[in-house]
């Protein structure tokens, strides 16, 4: 198990900021098109975060010209460029899959202050 460890720290990323579920989160994509690459932000709320370690994902929603977008990102991805957190979410949930039913301002989340 130690072995496992060992070899995935390497490639983990040190500087990831703290963030919870029900924030709201930046992340900002690395993407190849043909020769050329480019950055493309995506902004949302935090509503899942799975595993542990290299193995880490987190759950991005957001509402995009009404129609709900979700994206899965592995947080220790090489194409991932930076995670930032926007605003802090008042939630008493681990998963909040529950606003994939919820339209308008019922899929709000609270800001902790």
């Amino acid at each position: 198990m130690d072995l496992i460890n060992a070899l995935t720290q390497q490639y983990m990323k040190p500087e990831l900021p703290p963030m919870n579920v029900g924030d709201t989160v930046r992340v900002t994509v690395r993407i190849k098109e043909g020769n050329r690459e480019r950055n493309q932000a995506f902004e949302g709320t935090l509503i899942a975060k799975k595993h542990g370690g290299i193995n880490e994902t987190i759950t991005v929603r957001r509402i995009s010209y009404g129609v709900g977008c979700e994206k899965v990102f592995p947080v220790h991805s090489p194409t991932i460029v930076s995670v930032d957190t926007v605003r802090k979410g008042k939630v008493r949930r681990a998963k909040l899959y529950y606003l994939r039913d919820r339209v308008g301002k019922a899929a709000k989340v609270r800001e902790k202050l």
